[in-house]
């Protein structure tokens, strides 16, 4: 038990209800558990409903943004940073995204203790140009030499922080839903059966790999379709080679973006494998997700993956490893069983949110007494120009 309720703002998401992405899965889940034990939790929110003034026992502050790619996220967290500043002022906040770090000092001037979330490499996304990787790079240096604690959410992203800067982060990983009783029912709205296709869930970006596990699937003998759900926000080409190879290959599926919550636990529940391309984030909560639905893996084999499913499933690196490794599943359905199951475990054992709201909570606790990693770390510098680590991390 904590000495004393907290205040905990928690800054730099879509906010709540969830229905976006891995922040703002883990802002609810995290949110919701300590509003629970006793502390007063804000979240900042963009793009729900504006009546929401109370979620899960958390209050909610709603904002605007600008509604363009480069300014959404910095907008929606300047203005709330103001907000914050002007409002009665919080033991500690979270502030989720590297790139929010400009607005760090800011809230450590108004007095308030920052846990800043690095999130992955963002800065190896391809979404991004030469001005928006120069940004990240930035952002994480600035980010680094102003807070007072960094948390990394894989020891992968830990052993990055370690290795450029010489600094410690907090390491605080995702939890992991276990769907337990999906609603199967809902895939003959789609044509599908149980253990009846292989799935993928993905934004459409080449560092997901969406288009060399399709194009690997095509040159398959693989006898269950592929599902793919996702689309490309910000790549039309991307989608096209995509489109072209699946309209010759009637096997594949092409779902588009699925919001349906239910409908999505369903396909990640009733999948023969869940085929996952990640490669630059750290504790992926498709990935996650997928575990706890019981599913064996085909997974992009990066050491962020490796330590997530304990090198218990399938590994690829190119198409042609992605076709051997569907015609291997399909060729022994047991092994896909009994893998299925052990990453259910691994997923209800190692991801829990109860511990990672623990871990927020310690740290909410020393942030507030006055723990601080900033004295040590406001001149860290990279100590190279590139994180040379290993191939796999860094593609």
């Amino acid at each position: 038990m904590t000495r004393r309720p907290l205040r905990i703002a928690m800054v730099g998401t879509r906010g709540v209800p969830a229905a976006y992405g891995g922040f703002e899965t883990a802002v609810e889940e995290v949110g919701r558990r300590l509003a629970d034990r006793g502390h007063h939790v804000t979240v900042y929110t963009r793009g729900q409903d504006r009546d929401t003034k109370h979620h899960l026992g958390m209050a909610v502050v709603h904002l605007p943004a600008v509604p363009q790619k480069q300014l959404e996220t910095l907008s929606h967290t300047a203005f709330s940073t103001v907000h914050l500043a002007l409002r009665r002022r919080p033991d500690v906040a979270f502030v989720f995204n590297a790139a929010n770090s400009p607005f760090v000092p800011l809230l450590r001037l108004r007095g308030v203790p920052v846990a800043l979330h690095m999130d992955g490499l963002e800065w190896r996304r391809s979404k991004w140009g030469a001005r928006g990787r120069a940004y990240y790079c930035w952002a994480e240096q600035n980010g680094v030499r102003t807070a007072d604690a960094l948390i990394a959410d894989a020891p992968g992203i830990a052993d990055y922080y370690d290795h450029q800067f010489g600094v410690p982060t907090e390491l605080i990983r995702y939890g992991a839903p276990i769907l337990e009783h999906p609603a199967e029912g809902r895939l003959t709205e789609l044509g599908l059966e149980p253990d009846g296709y292989h799935l993928i869930v993905a934004r459409f970006e080449p560092e997901n790999h969406v288009l060399e596990i399709v194009e690997g699937y095509h040159r398959s003998g693989g006898r269950l379709p592929l599902v793919v759900v996702g689309s490309a926000p910000y790549s039309a080409e991307y989608t096209q080679q995509i489109q072209r190879i699946a309209d010759k290959d009637t096997r594949i599926r092409l779902l588009g973006a699925v919001y349906d919550q239910e409908l999505l636990d369903a396909l990640y529940a009733a999948a023969f494998t869940y085929v996952h391309g990640h490669s630059v984030g750290g504790t992926n909560p498709s990935l996650l997700r997928a575990m706890g639905a019981g599913t064996a893996v085909i997974a992009f084999d990066v050491p962020f993956n490796r330590e997530v499913l304990n090198s218990d499933c399938w590994f690829f690196q190119t198409a042609e490893h992605v076709a051997q490794a569907v015609e291997d599943a399909e060729a022994v359905p047991t092994l896909v069983a009994e893998r299925g199951h052990r990453a259910q475990e691994r997923a209800r054992t190692s991801f829990r949110w109860d511990e990672v709201t623990d871990s927020y909570e310690k740290l909410a606790e020393r942030l507030a007494r006055g723990a601080s990693i900033h004295p040590r770390a406001r001149r860290a510098g990279r100590r190279a120009k590139d994180w040379t680590g290993t191939k796999e991390q860094t593609e």
